[in-house]
């Protein structure tokens, strides 16, 4: 037996239907203290990480890098990245996560999908939550989208 899949680290019949789309994964990693964006890319049976982005770069935030608005934030930043390199569409890596129950895995990947890239996600997300208005961080959450570039 593989020793990821021994750990419970990897999920390969999963991770084989995400390499047979031949599109670029989106994968999304929270940590209890950040959330992790990164583009990757399977090429001559290793993993490239195309462009990326954690709570930790985002310029001017000074809340909670785990928190939801923060993991929204992140997703946009790392999709305006992707959007750099010109990655369109990818399709989305939770790993073990079930967005469903995941408000902060909601929020990432609809920040990713705001930013322009195309991925197949049907889940809704709080908006109010997402803005940081249960926190009072709706002017902060404003001003560091314009600082990524957001609308």
């Amino acid at each position: 037996m593989l020793k990821r899949r021994r750990e419970g680290r990897t999920d390969y019949r999963k991770r084989l239907k995400l390499l047979a789309s031949r599109k670029p994964r989106c994968v999304i990693r929270l940590t209890s203290r950040h959330t992790i964006v990164q583009f990757v890319e399977y090429r001559n049976q290793k993993d490239f990480v195309l462009t990326g982005a954690t709570s930790k770069e985002l310029p001017g935030w000074d809340r909670s890098t785990a928190s939801v608005p923060a993991a929204y934030l992140t997703g946009y930043l790392a999709g305006k990245k992707a959007k750099t390199l010109g990655i369109e569409e990818a399709v989305v890596d939770v790993g073990f996560v079930d967005p469903r129950a995941n408000e902060r895995m909601r929020c990432c990947i609809r920040g990713v999908v705001d930013s322009g890239v195309e991925m197949p996600f049907g889940l809704e997300c709080d908006e109010d939550r997402m803005k940081g208005k249960h926190t009072g961080a709706e002017d902060l959450f404003e001003k560091v989208l314009n600082a990524i570039g957001g609308e």
